[in-house]
């Protein structure tokens, strides 16, 4: 019997190095409610009897994604996973606010089962990584173990999940968390992502004081926030961008050099530094009109940095920048 129940993140830092065999293990339930004060959120976070979550490999070696087929959102079985208390399900543009709803017209990019129910908050709906791209980066990081630091609404940790044994998937917002394990459970992966609530900075410090025999995560995955839409306007001289500018329209000629500095919580070099202390192997997920001169100065002495643009159609969305291990040509370093 337990005689003394830990804080959320120490619980789950405890049993990080326990091996992970099919079926993969649910979320730890006593993580989950010390993380979670709101019982609406937490019914919703908690964890379930456990489904059949055996992997398949087809020829290619490629993991089969167990895909559920769902009525209403996420239909009988899986109501205390079903987050669409928090936010309704938008089934048309009106439905969302002016400034929000040109980003309706994306949602199939952003979620190819959007219509199963796959739901969204504000800041979701502008930030989430568009599925194709999610796919793409989790196939460049396939590992054993990954680190979703800023998760939001899922769109990464339902990629890596496809790609990867295990995914630690981290917010600060019990909403976003409980959309995101909404979301994954309409792919059939949320039983291999656990959805841990805390702050990254918090979870970094703690999991660089393990022992090394402890530390198995490979890669971390960073993509935190640029700053909101109005990211586009942000320039190396940190200049903050008026009330105005923010609800104006971008165009593609308007954007001018993002620099690190504007990265949240911290600055990005500074939450670079702190990653390292994790993993060397590090994919950061950056505005399509960022500093690169600035992410040259990231690397060690000798390391190269691979940097990926992240194309939909004709429209650059991103780039995606590789460090470590995942960069080409220093895959001996993973």
């Amino acid at each position: 019997m337990r005689t003394k129940r830990k804080s959320g993140v120490a619980s789950f830092l405890s049993a990080l190095s326990e091996p992970v065999v099919a079926p993969l293990r649910p979320p730890n339930e006593d993580l989950l409610k010390d993380s979670t004060s709101d019982p609406d959120l937490g019914s919703a976070l908690r964890k379930r009897e456990p489904l059949d979550t055996s992997i398949d490999r087809d020829q290619g070696g490629e993991r089969a994604s167990k895909r559920r087929k769902v009525s209403g959102l996420l239909g009988p079985g899986y109501e205390e996973f079903d987050a669409s208390h928090l936010v309704p399900f938008v089934s048309k543009a009106s439905e969302l606010p002016k400034r929000l709803s040109k980003y309706f017209f994306q949602r199939e990019r952003y979620f190819s089962l959007y219509s199963e129910g796959c739901l969204l908050d504000e800041e979701g709906w502008y930030s989430v990584t568009p599925e194709r791209i999610a796919d793409h980066i989790a196939e460049r990081c396939r590992c054993d173990t990954v680190l979703d630091a800023f998760c939001g609404v899922g769109g990464n940790a339902i990629a890596f999940a496809k790609t990867c044994e295990r995914v630690i998937a981290l917010d600060i917002s019990p909403m976003r968390l409980a959309l995101a394990r909404h979301n994954a459970t309409i792919y059939g992966v949320q039983d291999r992502i656990d959805f841990i609530l805390c702050d990254y900075l918090d979870f970094a410090r703690a999991y660089a004081k393990l022992p090394p025999a402890r530390r198995n995560i490979e890669v971390v995955f960073l993509s935190p926030p640029w700053g909101g839409p109005q990211y586009l306007l942000s320039s190396s001289t940190n200049d903050k961008p008026t009330s105005t500018s923010v609800e104006k329209e971008f165009s593609e000629s308007s954007t001018s050099s993002y620099s690190l500095t504007s990265i949240l919580p911290i600055p990005g070099d500074e939450l670079f530094q702190v990653t390292k202390n994790i993993a060397g192997n590090i994919a950061y997920y950056l505005p399509r009109n960022m500093d690169l001169n600035e992410v040259s100065t990231l690397g060690s002495e000798g390391e190269k940095i691979e940097v990926e643009e992240e194309w939909m159609g004709d429209k650059l969305k991103a780039v995606t920048c590789y460090f470590g291990g995942l960069a080409a040509g220093q895959e001996d370093w993973f």
